[in-house]
């Protein structure tokens, strides 16, 4: 790939993200205008930004990755994203934004009248916030590395520096703007790209082949082992070994592999002949992509689980992302929400149509990378893989500043809502200038945890936040707006064992402590026992504590429900002072 017209696509994108925010600060004057943008936004603005957020490295990478990697069963992604917000639309939208609230914490502490309420509703918001950022700073290292040959941290510590000067600069009002562009810059650096290679696919005398067929390496191929892995290999293929496979040291010896199970330590470099299959990953304790693998062949028997668990953590998270609840709070009202989500239904289904595309055309152009754990790259290296040249060079740098504003727009949404949390329940004062120093702190523990850790495919982490988001904050909303008799106590219980027990299981999950089998299964996909123990903990305890009703709930629930002109206009959360005045 040719690195100068990537560095001017991604620079190009970076200078336009920042010329944008500016228009944002010059039009930002009140402390509404910097949390909310005074509640102004319309709907059409309001869906483009949303989308533009919402629709982050995972999907920009990581769907065509898991496609890749596992076919056609990962469609259930883009399939749970996108129905999410059919279910915001229908039990969320217009009451969360008549409560007036700015963040998730507030319409806690409105609702049900408890500080302790708010400061647990905190800790999930800031938590699902930091795991959702994490993917992000790692997806624009690996980006950047590959466009442009930069270390793999650099594109973190740039997307960090940027999105951290915008958001403190111009706070809603510029990322509002940031976002909408971005949204239509992520969708035409799919779109245009995707027509040159379904082009190039149909004219390759392999139109036929199937999706969901093996993955087998059209050309002689060396592939480089970047982690210890365990491979299998369903019949026996002889290749060329330097390094070391099953404990025995090679250099650049013939070796042929049996069918079943083998170990590839680090470094090892396989060289497969033409037509070779693919041999799958699979998941073992140092291979940091085996326990995002429950829905493989290895794990036969529990992928209808596994299905179910993807389901309930997609559809049901998506109303509990703190990034994606502090839009709907600058709506003009309840109705504008309803007309928002609806827009957005249509803006985000039109963009997952592609990604899908890339991951079966991976499958049959760049296979291998399924094998060397770089299956988030296909997105970036087909264009390449299929045309070479200037075009390909063309098209990849394209598709370099799509991703590039996939980091930039979610990671200025997960910024926001973080730094609005810590600023109204971390730091010990109030106000844009304290804002602007949260944002700091919300940028640099992710920024912090990406370069210690090892990376993840950005959909699955993602998909991490998700289930802890439908496990906590989903209980919350729908009961909280739906069901009057939901006291403080119960939301806690809920928020605790609900929330608490999916975090657990994931981080479990991720750190290689669950055995193969169910056990494993279970802790991959938490969603279906977690988001049940959120509603059961919440009613049952809420039952037991019939007293702790709070005394305003007939009120609150009123307003919620009525449009505004009938159920009265909440006080406002934000003193409308200048942020040129006493508010820095």
């Amino acid at each position: 790939m040719n690195h100068t017209y990537a560095v001017v696509a991604v620079a190009g994108v970076v200078l336009a993200t920042v010329l944008i925010g500016a228009l944002g600060l010059r039009i930002s004057r009140t402390t509404s205008d910097f949390y909310v943008a005074s509640r102004t936004v319309g709907p059409r603005l309001n869906a483009a930004a949303i989308s533009g957020e919402y629709l982050s490295a995972a999907s920009f990478l990581g769907i065509a990755g898991l496609v890749l990697v596992q076919g056609p069963s990962m469609l259930w992604y883009p399939v749970g994203y996108t129905a999410g917000y059919l279910v915001l639309l229908l039990l969320v939208a217009a009451p969360l934004r008549r409560s007036g609230a700015y963040t998730l914490s507030d319409f806690a502490e409105a609702r049900l009248e408890s500080p302790l309420v708010r400061r647990v509703a905190s800790l999930f918001v800031v938590g699902i916030g930091w795991l959702y950022l994490l993917p992000q700073l790692q997806g624009a290292g690996l980006t950047l590395e590959i466009v442009t040959g930069a270390p793999d941290w650099l594109g973190g510590v740039v997307v960090a520096l940027v999105v951290t000067g915008i958001v403190a600069a111009g706070g809603m009002r510029s990322i509002t703007f940031v976002q909408a562009f971005q949204y239509g810059l992520k969708l035409t650096a799919l779109l245009v790209p995707a027509l040159f290679l379904l082009a190039a696919w149909l004219g390759d005398g392999t139109p036929t082949a199937r999706f969901d067929a093996p993955a087998v390496l059209r050309d002689h191929t060396a592939v480089k082992i970047a982690d210890t892995v365990r491979v299998r290999v369903d019949a026996p293929v002889t290749l060329t070994v330097t390094g070391r496979v099953d404990g025995t040291p090679y250099t650049r010896d013939t070796v042929t592999l049996d069918r079943g199970s083998h170990h590839v330590e680090r470094g090892t470099e396989l060289a497969f002949p033409a037509g070779s299959r693919v041999p799958e990953r699979a998941p073992a304790g140092l291979d940091s992509l085996g326990w995002s693998q429950p829905l493989a062949g290895s794990r036969e028997g529990h992928q209808l689980y596994a299905t179910y668990g993807l389901i309930l953590a997609t559809f049901l998270g998506a109303m509990g992302l703190p990034h994606v609840a502090v839009r709907f709070y600058t709506s003009p009202n309840g109705r504008a929400a309803r007309r928002t989500t609806l827009v957005v239904l249509g803006l985000v289904g039109a963009f997952y149509l592609l990604p899908p595309l890339y991951g079966a055309l991976g499958r049959i152009y760049a296979p291998e990378l399924a094998l060397t754990g770089a299956s988030d790259a296909a997105v970036l290296v087909l264009p390449q893989r299929m045309f070479g040249g200037v075009l390909g060079d063309l098209l990849g740098a394209l598709l370099a500043g799509g991703a590039c504003a996939a980091f930039l727009s979610t990671a200025s949404g997960l910024t926001m809502s973080v730094a609005g949390v810590l600023t109204q329940d971390v730091l010990p004062a109030r106000g844009v200038r304290h804002f602007r120093l949260a944002t700091l702190l919300a940028t640099a523990v992710p920024l912090g945890a990406g370069l210690v850790t090892s990376d993840v495919p950005v959909a699955d982490a993602v998909g991490l936040a998700f289930a802890v988001s439908a496990s906590s904050f989903c209980p919350l909303l729908v009961l909280g707006i739906w069901w009057r008799r939901l006291t403080p106590p119960g939301a806690v219980a809920g928020l605790l064992l609900g929330g608490g027990s999916a975090l657990a299981a994931v981080m479990a999950t991720r750190a290689g402590l669950p055995p193969e089998g169910w056990p494993h299964t279970l802790m991959a996909w938490p969603a279906v026992w977690s988001v049940p123990l959120g509603f059961l903990s919440m009613i049952l305890v809420s039952l037991a504590t019939p007293h702790r009703v709070p005394a305003g709930t007939s009120r609150t629930l009123a307003r919620l429900h009525l449009p505004e002109e009938l159920g009265g206009r909440p006080e406002p959360h934000l003193r409308d002072q200048r942020t040129r005045g006493a508010g820095r």
